[in-house]
């Protein structure tokens, strides 16, 4: 992997800050760690997978966190996880031609831009009654398209439990946590199926992440919502996503 030693040492210190923000409205940060790493030039064959690794470590933090503090519901998730798993493993098993994974995920990162500066709806709404069959549509989607790209599909997955007023921000973010898991699983699998290896770099980043992606999920899950922060990802990903879908 051919990056330039200042580059890579500036990638790991924003690293961190990416899990931190991710981790606090209960993501993984894949959306953000593609759109980093696309920013630092990684090579494609690498980013998918590496995503998939981070994820599975920093949303298990949250869920973690966000299931002490009483926010997980347990039949929000499930529909959603039938769905999405064995899509999921399909999708990782599949490989896009660069350019089209680019322009994907180029795409994909606009709804992470959408899910950091939406506010949604406040906790003092009603809640409706989550439509099994629905559910299961969207998750089934939802885990493809996780498992092609290399993301958990939380930056989807909450803002449509909010539009469709199935949980309040705090039980969205617990159930997405989870649900990032699983697919994360799932899509990694697929890529090992298919011959897919990581980099030895990896275990470095986990290390890194998992740091910000702790005390993240513990402020988020307890104590409050960073908006500096969610500005700050914003501009990230707006600056990747332009260059993924321009350049």
């Amino acid at each position: 992997m051919l990056i330039d030693t200042n580059a890579l040492i500036l990638f790991l210190m924003i690293l961190p800050v990416i899990s931190f923000l991710y981790a606090s409205v209960g993501h993984g940060g894949a959306s953000g760690y593609l759109a980093l790493m696309a920013l630092f030039s990684f090579p494609n064959e690498i980013m998918k997978q590496t995503a998939l690794l981070l994820n599975l470590f920093v949303a298990g933090i949250s869920f973690y966190h966000y299931y002490r503090a009483g926010h997980f519901k347990k039949n929000l998730f499930i529909p959603f996880a039938i769905g999405s798993v064995p899509a999921a493993f399909l999708g990782g098993t599949m490989s896009l031609e660069p350019m089209v994974y680019k322009k994907i995920l180029g795409v994909l990162l606009l709804f992470a831009i959408v899910r950091m500066l939406w506010k949604g709806a406040t906790d003092e709404r009603k809640i409706s009654e989550v439509k099994t069959v629905q559910a299961l549509l969207f998750g089934l989607a939802v885990g493809f398209f996780s498992g092609l790209i290399g993301i958990g599909g939380g930056i989807i997955l909450t803002p449509l439990i909010l539009l469709l007023h199935w949980g309040n921000m705090k039980e969205a973010a617990a159930v997405s946590a989870l649900f990032i898991w699983v697919n994360s699983a799932a899509g990694l699998l697929g890529q090992f199926s298919s011959g897919v290896t990581l980099v030895p770099l990896s275990g470095l980043m986990v290390i890194i992440a998992v740091i910000g992606g702790m005390g993240g999920s513990y402020l988020g899950s307890r104590k409050w919502n960073n908006t500096f922060l969610e500005y700050f990802s914003a501009f990230v990903l707006t600056t990747a996503s332009l260059k993924l879908l321009f350049f």
